[in-house]
């Protein structure tokens, strides 16, 4: 991976990615440094990438432990168990209201709020883009159970949203 491919990785993903970090901190300012930071770590360690995992899920994994090693650097470490881990489609009802900003904010708190192993699912399918074979591998777990959790988790939001 040569410098202008680390300048279409950082154009292709950068929004996903700072979506993942906000997911994380729920803060603008960290998610900024840590999207930052992720891409900057990403430049210098590029040629030990070896294409094993989608790039975006290499930069989620990067971003994730930036934020760990940030939770902890702030003595925070008594709540690294509601971190998620790493991160396609949302129902139309869904897509529809987060168009509106007061929405999407409920739907962020909705899915602050949503227990694991939904929450991880589903910020691993929207934000991340993972395949559901993907998920299942990163969760050691199978294909169908991401499937699976993931329309689950999908349908506690949306019921938590009041969305039909």
């Amino acid at each position: 991976m040569d410098r202008d491919d680390v300048g279409k990785l950082y154009e292709a993903h950068y929004m996903r990615v700072f979506s993942y970090c906000m997911t994380l901190s729920g803060d603008r300012m960290l998610s900024e440094e840590i999207t930052q930071e992720t891409f900057f770590r990403a430049f210098v360690k590029r040629e030990k990438y070896r294409g094993e995992s989608s790039e975006i899920t290499w930069l989620c994994t990067i971003a994730r432990n930036i934020f760990i090693d940030e939770k902890r650097r702030r003595g925070r470490a008594d709540s690294l168990e509601d971190i998620p881990g790493e991160i396609e489609d949302i129902s139309a009802g869904l897509e529809k209201t987060v168009e509106d900003r007061d929405s999407s904010y409920r739907i962020h708190m909705a899915l602050r709020e949503l227990e694991e192993p939904y929450r991880e699912v589903f910020e691993l399918r929207v934000f991340g883009e993972l395949s559901f074979s993907d998920i299942g591998h990163k969760m050691h777990r199978t294909e169908s159970w991401a499937r699976v959790t993931y329309h689950r988790a999908r349908l506690k939001l949306q019921e938590r949203m009041g969305i039909q």
